[in-house]
């Protein structure tokens, strides 16, 4: 039985080994920042060796950087929304440290983290799939300041709405979105003291708001979320000058019962 266990533990210590020769090997130094990228936000990093110190500047990119010269090599793992994979570091000279590694796809292993209900990935393939969807929600829609806002569509996928919204500019001045904010609020003001208000974060949006001469369309993504009937959901868009136009589109909660599936 021990030479069984003795056994057991060598081919242990062997197959360690060689799953980690078979790593890519990130050339680290102490001069230089490395940035690992990522092609989706990372959501957990472990750096085996106290000798490299590790941050996330933005969501999708690692930087790392050893504390001095010498450092000991160590093993990087890294974990997305839905994969896993292992990088070997090893100290090298100055002029031989990457400065950039990006993560590629198709080397990493999959994994379900249950930390995340539905990846950023997944959320651009359906909201892609919304924009190919004829509008649904002809009557919720508003006008002001030569601006109109319609929402087309709302759908349910999991845990997540996809709320598709459209923008036309009716004049000759084109529009620099500042920002577009979502809330739940009062949907009678009797008294100012008494309204009530709380704004909601999308989880994604498929493009980036910014500038458009007459036309302009995105989804967002929001945790389902419920409200009662006498409150609304308000979609505020603002222009970017002081004095820009702003135009507010008010859905009832018995449209987002109507949402569809994608």
């Amino acid at each position: 039985m021990k030479k069984l266990f003795l056994l057991y533990v060598l081919f242990a210590l062997l197959f360690s080994a060689s799953a980690q020769d078979s790593l890519q090997v990130v050339h680290v130094h102490e001069s230089i920042s490395t940035h690992i990228v990522s092609p989706e936000p990372i959501q957990y990093v472990d750096i085996s060796t106290d000798d490299v110190a590790g941050d996330i500047p933005v969501a999708n990119i690692l930087r790392v950087k050893p504390k001095h010269g010498g450092a000991k090599p160590g093993i990087i793992t890294i974990v997305g929304e839905r994969f896993i994979i292992q990088y070997k570091l090893a100290y090298s000279r100055a002029d031989r440290a990457d400065t950039e590694v990006r993560i590629d796809p198709t080397q990493v292993d999959d994994y379900l983290n249950p930390a995340v209900a539905m990846s950023r990935e997944d959320m651009a393939r359906f909201a892609l799939l919304a924009l190919q969807r004829k509008p649904q929600f002809n009557s919720v829609t508003t006008k002001g300041q030569g601006m109109r806002a319609r929402l087309n569509n709302i759908y349910t996928v999991g845990d997540y709405f996809f709320i598709d919204l459209s923008l036309r500019n009716d004049t000759n001045i084109p529009y620099t979105v500042d920002q577009i904010r979502f809330k739940v609020e009062d949907k009678k003001v009797v008294k100012a003291t008494n309204f009530q208000q709380v704004e909601l974060q999308p989880s994604f949006q498929l493009y980036d708001t910014g500038h458009f001469k007459r036309k302009y369309r995105n989804v967002f993504v929001f945790r389902k979320f419920t409200f009662p009937e006498e409150k609304v959901f308000n979609i505020e868009v603002a222009e970017e000058q002081i004095s820009g136009r702003t135009i507010s589109l008010k859905i009832d909660y018995s449209d987002i019962l109507h949402a569809d599936t994608l």
